[in-house]
């Protein structure tokens, strides 16, 4: 079973920025139930249709397939409103690629790092622009993100 073993964290500061490549990322979520989520990403002219089973602490089960970014156009209509948009930069430290998101949208001024692991018992070296760890935080998930948007967290 294909396994995504992932850590999250918040981001502090912009030391991040002086050596990050960024992509525009448009996804929404067919499926947001906790058992499974089946999202739609898009990433310039190429697409993806990914199924997530839940989550297990940082490890849960994860299937992606390409699709034709036209079909993800299609799909990206059917998903869940407000669709995340977002800017990932790719930042590389102690050997390790960290992904910088940075939301735009209902999710404006939100920004989490997230780092892909071999094993759910590697330790990465943290960054110095990395803060709190939100893994077990379900509000930072995307698919979280969708059903109350960063906008609506400071709201009484």
């Amino acid at each position: 079973m294909p396994l995504e073993i992932e850590r999250k964290y918040t981001v502090i500061n912009d030391g991040w920025r002086s050596q990050a490549i960024g992509s525009h990322y448009v996804q929404g979520y067919l499926s947001l139930d906790p058992e499974r989520t089946v999202r739609v990403r898009r990433v310039a002219d190429q697409a993806w249709l990914t199924i997530k089973g839940r989550s297990r602490g940082m490890v849960r089960s994860e299937y992606e397939y390409p699709i034709p970014p036209e079909h993800a156009g299609e799909l990206l209509g059917m998903c869940l409103q407000p669709l995340i948009e977002k800017t990932r930069y790719r930042v590389m430290h102690a050997g390790l690629t960290w992904e910088v998101d940075v939301f735009s949208g209902d999710n404006a001024g939100l920004v989490i790092a997230e780092i892909e692991l071999e094993s759910a018992s590697q330790v990465p070296e943290l960054p110095a622009w990395v803060g709190e760890e939100v893994t077990d935080d379900v509000r930072y998930y995307n698919a979280s993100l969708v059903r109350h948007p960063y906008r609506l967290w400071h709201e009484a």
